[in-house]
């Protein structure tokens, strides 16, 4: 059934659409289940006239923040699979253990499964652990499995300890005939040898930060790290994005949040900002990213919205990046 109502006046027949039925009953309104959607709706209509821009080199983001909770893998998965809806050709890396990355792909990752383990330790090439996705033809992922987690001890005492991940991504992009649009790479909630070896990998850091005021607690000791990254195993690397996660418009709380990080990193806060959503934490637990779980929903939309707005940066990126 198409997603309009019908009203009949003098001057013949009208169809709205459901954005515009929402508008009528809700107004202007911001607040509320009822004034959200018609946010949602009206920001889902403009996504559809706007096209992702494609990068003109691939762009390797890594998606990172030592606190848990934050909406990290939310974030990865969702941008992840926002860019390959519109067509991007998208390699998904699930560097952590938990492997919550893998199962939003339905991608099956018992101990066992080839997997970013087994190619960190050099015991595979990519290509052998790349699984496609079910629900996205242009998005390829390397799952993670339980095995991971003691993947920092076993790799501790390696000279290469630090550039295991970028030397066999790097062998992949350059033999692979696929090119890619963009090199996801989901980050443990730590900042260890995988999480550095991630940094070593990319060009880009993407920090999902929560809208609370404990979230911002550890970020300065976050762009500390990130910055030692930069001085020692990756000097081309920069922070390109910060994303505020479960963002509650009724509260001055999360309003606060977000003006603080735009008083202190402006250059690279994200203006879309992603509202608390049940949808969103429950996608997984149905192989789902929220693109394909609630197509609709408030929070896929802002994440639409936060990917195409990535995508835009792309060239400023580049020219930050020497490009």
């Amino acid at each position: 059934m198409a997603d309009v109502s019908r009203e009949t006046s003098d001057a013949g027949e009208h169809f709205e659409t459901a954005s515009e039925v929402l508008s009528r009953i809700f107004g202007n309104s911001s607040s509320g289940v009822g004034g959200e959607l018609a946010q949602s709706h009206l920001a889902q209509e403009k996504l559809d006239e706007q096209t992702f821009p494609k990068p003109k080199q691939t762009r390797l983001i890594a998606f990172a923040n030592q606190k848990g909770g934050v909406g990290k893998t939310t974030t990865a998965v969702n941008l992840a699979a926002a860019w390959a809806e519109a067509g991007m050709n998208v390699l998904f890396i699930d560097l952590d253990p938990q492997g919550n990355a893998s199962s939003a792909f339905g991608i099956p990752h018992p101990v066992g499964t080839p997997s970013i383990y087994d190619v960190i330790e050099k015991r595979i090439p990519m290509q052998d652990a790349l699984q496609k996705s079910d629900h996205f033809d242009t998005l390829d992922v390397v799952p993670s499995t339980l095995s991971l987690s003691g993947t920092e001890l076993e790799i501790a005492d390696l000279d290469d300890r630090w550039f295991l991940l970028r030397d066999t991504l790097d062998a992949y992009l350059k033999s692979s005939s696929k090119h890619y649009d963009y090199v996801a790479i989901d980050c443990p909630p730590s900042i260890g040898l995988l999480v550095l070896n991630a940094l070593g990998a990319v060009h880009e850091v993407i920090i999902p930060v929560q809208a609370q005021y404990y979230a911002l607690e550890g970020l300065s000791q976050l762009v500390s790290s990130i910055e030692a990254a930069q001085n020692g195993v990756n000097p081309h690397l920069i922070i390109s994005g910060m994303l505020v996660t479960m963002y509650d418009r009724r509260t001055v709380l999360s309003k606060n949040v977000y003006e603080q990080l735009a008083e202190h990193y402006p250059d690279v806060i994200l203006k879309t900002y992603i509202p608390s959503s049940v949808k969103l934490a429950e996608a997984p637990s149905f192989g789902e990213t929220a693109i394909t779980y609630d197509p609709k929903g408030p929070g896929t939309v802002a994440y639409r919205e936060a990917a195409l707005e990535i995508a835009k940066r792309s060239d400023k990126v580049m020219k930050m990046l020497g490009n």
